[in-house]
C-alpha cells in the first residue's frame, strides 16, 4: 500500500488477507507445519514417479512384444501427454 491509502482501507486489505489466511489455514489443518506439508508432497511425487517408471517399463515390454514403438503404443491407447 502506498502512503495514499488510508487508515480504513489498509485495515480492510488486512482483515481481508487475514479471513483467505483463515480459510486457507481450515483447508490444511493449523496441526500441520509447512515443512509437514510439503514432505508429504514429496512423498506422493516419488511415489507417482515409481508408478510411472513401472508402466513405462510395461509399455515397453508391450510396444517390444507387438513389434512397434512406444510411441505407438501410447496413441494406441490414448495415453499421449497434452503438453
Amino acid at each position: 500500500m502506498h502512503a495514499a491509502t488510508s487508515a480504513k482501507k489498509q485495515k480492510e486489505y488486512i482483515d481481508k488477507l487475514q479471513a483467505e489466511i483463515d480459510v486457507l489455514q481450515k483447508r490444511i489443518g493449523y496441526d500441520q507445519s509447512a515443512e509437514a506439508i510439503v514432505s508429504r508432497h514429496i512423498n506422493l511425487l516419488h511415489r507417482y514417479n515409481e508408478a510411472k517408471d513401472a508402466t513405462q517399463i510395461l509399455i515397453g515390454r508391450l510396444a517390444a512384444s507387438k513389434e512397434t514403438t512406444v510411441r505407438q503404443i501410447h496413441i494406441d491407447m490414448d495415453l499421449m501427454d497434452d503438453q
